[in-house]
């Protein structure tokens, strides 16, 4: 079983509000080698981190090894949905970095889906299982995140971006131009999610759309935001203005992949991490560093943040023929600028979770 992380372009913070993302699956996954148990039994043994897990689905706990409570909240979901599961054993292994940004909780979520499906004999719905995945995250880990990880880790496709809509889940596949390379930036700083400000910034939106008494911040319009918005904490505006724009953001890169225009979709990577930097305030020194470094290279169209930030990764979108020189050129400077060693790849878009 493979499942792949995965690369935010464009779409910070939008999911859970209802909006608009522009992800893609990357060449670095997580596999999970296996056996069917007769039982209902799970042992599953992480090569890179020597632990194992071992548990049974009928009387699910939460336990102390954190990386396991993402399969024990997919099998607990799975069986809320009906599912009839089946145990098995296997181990796990994979090279998409932990805590970067790079969305290897949904990567593992989605490699022990598709073990359980392999094993039980279920049919593999990808979008209705990103759905129990990302409510595994919500209500088992504790984590309030939104259904753009997990959908793309489902549902992509080699060679394209995913562009979602997460109050529909409509989605569309969008082609990566050849002369592209999407550069993947980590700072080699990192951030626990359950534990940093996500779950604040979610409330904030949720404040902010109820003043304006719409479902969601997908739902307030950048004119009623400007009309209306003053009247919000300077904070609270902030955090509104963030999503509002990035949602636009989002729309206007689709347009412009569509058209190969990258002279404006590295515009609005720019500003989607201004936005991130000065409304949002998800990024600090690290990634703020790295984005400025890239951003003034000559083979750079634009960069960002991309995860939910604190640390984490960047991403830019260079000339293909040059990301060799600037993939030096950037790790010598933040070297220089922050005393760290950071890992600058470029990423393959994949396609999603299945059977290999």
């Amino acid at each position: 079983m493979r499942a792949p992380g995965r690369v935010n372009l464009i779409g910070e913070h939008t999911d859970y509000n209802d909006g608009f993302v522009l992800p893609m699956a990357i060449d670095r996954a997580l596999w999970i080698a296996l056996r069917p148990r007769t039982d209902l039994r799970v042992q599953i043994h992480s090569l890179d981190l020597g632990q194992v897990a071992d548990f049974e689905l009928d009387s699910l706990t939460r336990g102390n090894m954190r990386w396991a409570e993402y399969i024990k909240g997919v099998a607990h979901e799975l069986q809320v949905e009906g599912y009839q599961v089946r145990g098995w054993e296997g181990v796990l292994s994979g090279d998409v970095p932990r805590g970067a940004g790079l969305s290897s909780s949904a990567a593992l979520e989605m490699a022990a889906a598709r073990a359980t499906a392999s094993v039980s004999g279920f049919e593999w719905d990808g979008m209705r299982i990103a759905r129990m995945a990302q409510r595994a995250e919500n209500n088992w880990v504790g984590l309030k995140s939104g259904i753009m990880d997990q959908a793309v880790c489902a549902l992509a496709k080699p060679g394209h971006a995913f562009f979602l809509d997460c109050r529909t889940l409509q989605y569309e596949h969008i082609p990566l131009t050849k002369e592209l390379a999407v550069m993947v930036m980590d700072t080699s700083t990192r951030r626990g999610l359950v534990d940093s400000a996500y779950n604040e910034r979610r409330a904030q939106c949720e404040t902010a759309a109820r003043f304006f008494g719409v479902k969601s911040l997908r739902d307030v319009s950048r004119e009623q935001l400007d009309l209306e918005g003053g009247k919000l904490d300077e904070i609270t505006f902030r955090r509104a203005r963030h999503v509002v724009t990035e949602n636009a953001r989002v729309l206007d890169a689709v347009k412009a992949m569509r058209a190969d225009d990258l002279l404006t979709l590295g515009r609005l990577f720019n500003e989607s991490h201004t936005s991130l930097r000065d409304d949002f305030e998800v990024t600090g020194d690290a990634l703020d560093w790295m984005v400025g470094i890239a951003q003034v290279r000559p083979e750079c169209f634009g960069a960002r943040m991309t995860g939910a930030g604190f640390g984490g990764c960047a991403v830019g979108i260079v000339q293909r023929e040059q990301a060799g020189s600037f993939a030096n050129a950037v790790g010598a400077e933040y070297r220089r600028r922050s005393g760290k060693e950071a890992e600058l790849f470029v990423c393959e878009a994949s396609g999603g979770a299945g059977v290999e």
